[in-house]
């Protein structure tokens, strides 16, 4: 048998989704998210979590009104676990209970989580205050001091809990999903990729069902300090709800959002044995590396062309087929720029609406891919595409249809997601409509 057998899209297994979940920066359920979407609103405002007064950028997008108790969970349990994790238990257990599966599973080894999960939350207060006790007379840093200060003040299990790993781990506990466990972190393509791969992993048969996603939260002082010295923050201070103008000639950088998005993926025999509401459908999975620079994408945008094209071979799909894009759209001068040029590539004549709901929500960073997915598989159950709010300044080098500042009605039964990451990853993943 040849490869080509092997990877016929007739003869692998059909993967659905039976179950989301999200804890967002506009709402902590996917009702509440897909309503502040489909209505243009912000979830973007002034740093609260930390004092960022002093930093070039002042804003970004929070998780506001949850805690790990509105899932049924003991806090004293879960103090020591990182902000993210909790919020990937928050978004897996919405995911589960929509999806009713737990009931249905025989042999936990057949259920497995595969996540894009970012590095937990760095203790900074701790480790200014170690390197505030461990300078000598002269200013200079005396390393003995410091590591003395480390045992005496940092605390194991928070350090356990800054892993990756560790989000996909609980999940696992959690539910009881004994099959395979993996994270990847990809940067910004972290969850995309996840998805895709936890996608492969039913097709080839090693689980029939697969809780997929991601979580991050980087909104601390190291991370906002990391993304200014790359200048890639906007620093739009006055207006934040203006800040994040994905596309517009104006744009001047992200904005930093936090949050989780969870899908249980399910073989769909498996699903239609038990009588499951299947949401769509995962049909096409692209992944390529720019091998370029860490940063910055490439001018040409070979990368992210050839992911959309790879996941359109792999959903046996045209591009003329595409009814919606949900695009990386970061709002950074650069990633805006590239990712229009290699839609127009992709899409020739084919004048497909693009949104960036990235504008509304911010930068979710490894969370992000996940997320808009879900975004993806809501505007197919509508009809209803997404906006991309503050356009304003239209940018002669992105010229596309990107839906703006409202709403709009429109048929949907395939939607292409983007997700581009520092270091050149790029993550496309195709999702239609459930047609039997």
């Amino acid at each position: 048998m040849s490869s080509d057998d092997l990877n016929s899209n007739n003869s692998r297994r059909r993967v659905v989704v039976t179950g989301v979940g999200v804890i967002n920066p506009l709402g902590n359920d996917i009702e509440t998210v897909w309503g502040a979407l489909k209505e243009g609103k912000s979830g973007v405002g002034y740093t609260t979590i930390f004092d960022a007064s002093k930093f070039p950028t002042r804003i970004s997008a929070e998780i506001k009104n949850w805690d790990i108790t509105q899932i049924g969970q003991d806090p004293e349990k879960w103090k020591f676990r990182g902000r993210h994790t909790g919020f990937a238990a928050g978004a897996a257990q919405q995911a589960v209970n929509a999806s009713g599966v737990l009931d249905s599973i025989k042999d936990p080894r057949r259920f497995g989580v595969y996540m894009g999960s970012g590095e937990g939350n760095q203790d900074f207060y701790s480790f200014a205050s170690m390197m505030a006790s461990s300078l000598d007379a002269e200013g200079k840093l005396d390393l003995v001091k410091f590591t003395r200060a480390g045992m005496d003040t940092l605390n194991p299990v928070l350090e356990l809990e800054q892993e990756p790993s560790m989000p996909p781990g609980h999940i696992a506990s959690m539910f009881n999903a004994q099959g395979p466990n993996a994270n990847c972190l990809t940067a910004c393509a972290a969850s995309s990729q996840a998805v895709g791969e936890a996608t492969e992993i039913i097709r080839r048969g090693e689980a029939d069902i697969m809780l997929s996603g991601g979580t991050h939260s980087m909104i601390h002082p190291f991370g906002v300090t990391g993304f200014n010295l790359l200048t890639a923050l906007s620093t739009n201070n006055d207006d934040p709800q203006g800040a994040s103008r994905p596309f517009d000639r104006l744009r001047d950088g992200f904005v930093l959002g936090e949050g989780a998005a969870m899908v249980v993926l399910e073989e769909l025999e498996h699903a239609k044995a038990r009588g499951a509401e299947i949401i769509g459908e995962v049909i096409g999975y692209g992944s390529t590396a720019d091998a370029y620079r860490v940063t910055d994408i490439h001018p040409d945008g070979r990368g992210a062309i050839g992911c959309m094209n790879m996941a359109l071979k792999d959903a046996g799909l045209k591009a003329g087929q595409i009814d919606y894009v949900n695009a990386h759209g970061t709002s950074t001068t650069v990633n805006d720029k590239v990712e229009s040029k290699a839609c127009r590539e992709v899409f020739g004549e084919h004048k497909v609406p693009v949104s960036s709901t990235k504008s509304m929500m911010g930068h979710l960073i490894a969370a992000a891919g996940a997320t808009e997915l879900i975004v993806c598989l809501m505007a197919m159950r509508d009809n209803v595409l997404p906006p991309t709010i503050n356009y304003e300044n239209p940018d002669p080098l992105c010229d596309l249809d990107y839906i703006p500042n409202a709403a709009r009605e429109a048929e949907c039964n395939i939607a292409l997601t983007n997700s581009f990451g520092f270091g050149g990853q790029n993550i496309s993943v195709v999702a239609s409509q459930f047609k039997g």
